[in-house]
């Protein structure tokens, strides 16, 4: 099973997208290409740099964190990048908790 990762792309002018992805690299290459399956907003923003990754687990979460980090304001975000948070500290600051872990005791 992939896991799902949670991204932001900074672009030229110092705004910030994010989105999300099972493969955060070649998600940030169709971004830079023109014409090419990347985001409308990123279009002729570029040169793009991917600011922060985080890998989150499947994709419900992933696209519930998505949407929470859309909602903040720049200054939230830049704090994100800024301290690198780990998944468990960015879920814990979006108030998200981790899917439980379903395997039966003893697997």
């Amino acid at each position: 099973m992939k896991v799902w990762s949670v991204y932001m792309i900074r672009t030229r002018l110092g705004t910030l997208y994010t989105g999300s992805t099972m493969d955060v690299a070649r998600r940030f290459a169709e971004h830079g290409q023109a014409g090419g399956r990347g985001s409308k907003y990123l279009r002729s923003k570029g040169p793009l740099c991917l600011a922060y990754e985080v890998e989150i687990g499947d994709s419900t979460l992933a696209f519930k964190v998505e949407h929470r980090i859309k909602s903040l304001r720049k200054p939230e975000k830049e704090a994100i990048i800024c301290a690198k948070l780990t998944s468990s500290e960015l879920l814990a600051l979006l108030g998200l908790a981790a899917p439980e872990d379903t395997a039966p005791a003893g697997c």
